[in-house]
């Protein structure tokens, strides 16, 4: 258990919000719009948690090398603003865990990788982050996760050491930065786990399976 907390910062998809399904369409719909067959669901959200890279490479097989890249990947940005809340939803047990948190006046934050350039109208467009003290971008800090320095200014933000906080991811590079940062660090096991998933390698202090699970482990 955890005790002193005052503060739990989360990661955003994977961890509070399902986008997979949201990412898998920008992606599917450069394939639909090239004539090409639409591909499962089922192929794209194993890599949601790479962005960009991630569905370019399931939709064509792609890499950040080729030299085609950079067009599709503003291709891919531009379907996904127009879709972004589309599909995307809140993992089940998120709302009430958010709730308890602020029944028991502890604040709660969003530090991703993904940029401001959706994170801002995603958050801003679902109303699970009314009451997020902080929300912190990819491109919020000169750094970006596994690097410490969103989570410090994260916790600059919200007005409390990185040890009085939690920091709850689903992939390596989140537990990585919360470490680095000083603060105690849970693995959200129900998210896309990065590649591989191997979670007991990440040297999480403690992993959760519900995003439920997480209250008894914070001293009330």
């Amino acid at each position: 258990m955890f005790e002193q907390i005052k503060a739990v910062l989360f990661d955003l998809d994977g961890t509070l919000i399902d986008s997979a399904p949201d990412l898998g369409a920008a992606a599917d719909k450069m394939r639909t719009d090239r004539g090409l067959p639409s591909l499962p669901y089922e192929m794209y959200r194993p890599m949601a948690g790479a962005g960009a890279r991630g569905m370019l490479g399931i939709a064509f097989g792609m890499t950040p090398e080729h030299p085609e890249f950079p067009a599709m990947r503003e291709e891919f940005f531009r379907n996904y603003e127009g879709c972004m809340t589309q599909r995307t939803y809140v993992f089940e047990g998120v709302a009430q865990l958010i709730a308890t948190l602020l029944q028991r006046d502890v604040a709660w934050g969003v530090v991703t990788n993904k940029s401001m350039r959706f994170t801002a109208p995603l958050t801003r467009g679902m109303p699970l982050f009314a009451s997020a003290r902080t929300v912190v971008g990819g491109d919020s800090t000169p750094h970006s996760k596994p690097h410490p320095a969103p989570l410090l200014e994260a916790a600059r933000q919200v007005g409390v050491k990185p040890i009085e906080c939690v920091y709850v991811g689903d992939d390596l590079r989140d537990v990585q930065a919360g470490k680095a940062a000083g603060m105690r660090t849970v693995a959200a096991t129900y998210g896309y786990l990065g590649a591989g998933g191997d979670v007991a390698a990440w040297g999480a202090d403690l992993r959760i399976d519900t995003p439920l699970a997480l209250l008894p482990l914070l001293a009330a």
